[in-house]
């Protein structure tokens, strides 16, 4: 008796529920890990284990870590009066290519966005209040550039506005509708180093 669902059919629909991922695409990277040798489909099957037993988030700034605290939080020589807010893990890469930002983070975990039923309890708000009264002196808003992105930033800046904290939001040296992510390096540089006071 056969499964009801082909084994190629179930590996392409899941392919497709990846980001970016369409059929045609999701067609390929299935057939090419059928003609792949058995150990490199095997391994991409462990990664992907690893990555969902392993890591958790950080119980400080909610990076993806495998230690929790996190590298970057652990590390006593980083700026610990600066944190710089994003959306998503994936912008902390970014942000560390670039090799000039040595404050901490936060990860919002997103941004507000009520058609989508996202709002502030939906993300990490509370504990960023809770950091920024602990002794911070600037905190960088650093969401993206898209009207979700500038909505939570200055959501953000009224609410952190009665702390005693310098808040700035990264410069724009970023498209509009652009994400961290795929930002050049000098771009993201540029963009924290020319960023500016909110008010």
């Amino acid at each position: 008796m056969h499964s009801s669902v082909d084994p190629i059919e179930k590996l392409t629909a899941a392919f497709e529920k990846l980001p970016s991922i369409g059929t045609r695409t999701a067609q390929r990277l299935t057939f090419y890990l059928m003609k792949a040798d058995k150990q490199e489909a095997l391994s991409l099957a462990e990664a992907i284990t690893e990555l969902k037993e392993k890591t958790r988030y950080c119980s400080i700034c909610f990076n993806l870590t495998e230690a929790d605290p996190c590298d970057i939080c652990s590390d006593s020589s980083r700026e610990r009066s600066i944190i710089c807010v994003i959306e998503e893990p994936k912008d902390v890469l970014a942000l560390e290519k670039t090799g000039q930002y040595r404050g901490l983070y936060h990860v919002l975990g997103g941004v507000l966005s009520p058609l989508d039923g996202i709002g502030p309890d939906n993300l990490k708000i509370r504990e960023l209040q809770e950091r920024v009264k602990n002794g911070i002196e600037e905190v960088i808003l650093a969401t993206s550039a898209t009207a979700e992105g500038e909505t939570t930033s200055a959501y953000l800046a009224r609410l952190l506005h009665p702390y005693s904290v310098n808040i700035s939001r990264i410069a724009r040296g970023l498209p509009v509708g652009g994400d961290l992510e795929i930002a050049s390096k000098e771009t993201l540089i540029r963009a924290l180093e020319e960023r500016r006071r909110v008010e």
